[in-house]
């Protein structure tokens, strides 16, 4: 700018630069606060499930003996000779429950090969069948029955049901219901019933379910306080096991393992006889 009387220019003042080092700082302790914060949020949550899963080895309980899995076609190609031979935590893997339809239709594209290799190097299996509440309860267990051929010594088939969609309440039990009563008309044995804990309180708490072995879905926890009788627990959903390459859920037996083969589908004529 110009002196309005002389023409001279005004002087300026110099622009100081940042010298770089004062940028670089700078620039990090962004990084740092940034970084922190997303270590408080990821980890010190008491209940986040990545923290959990880091401290809790996985979310596995101390004191069971009977130890199992679940698996579907989310779980690829496994390798059932490693996975017999794997250990959890402080025991032997004992058992695995197998994904086998959904809804009317669905069938898991690894479920015949999973079932077959399970059995074939010596682990107790299972199937389970996940519940659309879209679909005719009928028309679903009679997708389980044309497609699960479970056998003498087999664990009973498996409703897994989690979703209620637009049934109310009783509509849910009911459908349910049909489900369990047919399938163990079909296959002579009472079926396991899968949920998590919210939706067995609000849907399925009913006397007419207590006669069901319960498997409680219930992750990150060190022990499990559902208050009723349960015989599985699906503990964590981010186990790791030789043999499968992803993460896998882990569960327990609440008993011994001759309480669990007593559960197995057995002879007609022996449950015919009681």
């Amino acid at each position: 700018m110009l002196h309005p009387i002389t023409g001279i220019p005004f002087p300026t003042k110099p622009t100081l630069a940042r010298p770089k080092a004062f940028r670089w700082v700078y620039a990090l302790v962004v990084v740092l606060v940034v970084g922190w914060g997303i270590f408080l949020y990821t980890f010190s949550r008491s209940y986040n499930n990545v923290w959990q899963a880091v401290y809790h080895n996985g979310g596995i309980p101390d004191g069971y003996d009977i130890r199992g899995i679940d698996v579907s076609h989310y779980q690829g190609t496994i390798n059932w000779e490693r996975v017999s031979r794997a250990g959890i935590h402080d025991a032997p893997l004992s058992f695995v429950i197998i994904k086998a339809t959904e809804g009317e239709q669905l069938m898991d594209h690894q479920f015949r090969r999973n079932f077959h290799e399970a059995q074939r190097y010596g682990l107790l299996r299972g199937a389970y069948h996940y519940f659309s509440p879209s679909v005719s309860a009928t028309k679903q267990a009679a997708h389980y029955t044309d497609s699960v051929p479970l056998e003498q010594g087999d664990l009973p088939p498996v409703l897994d049901i989690e979703e209620a969609g637009n049934l109310s309440a009783e509509e849910v039990r009911d459908a349910a219901l049909t489900w369990l009563l047919l399938i163990e008309d079909h296959y002579d044995a009472v079926p396991i019933l899968y949920t998590n804990l919210r939706f067995k309180q609000r849907y399925l708490s009913g006397e007419e379910f207590q006669r069901y072995p319960f498997w409680i879905a219930h992750y990150y926890v060190p022990e499990l306080t559902y208050d009723g009788q349960w015989k599985f627990w699906q503990h964590t959903d981010r186990g790791r096991v030789p043999g499968i390459q992803t993460f896998v859920d882990l569960n327990v037996y609440n008993g011994s393992m001759y309480d669990l083969q007593q559960l197995c589908i057995r002879p007609h004529e022996e449950t015919a006889g009681g």
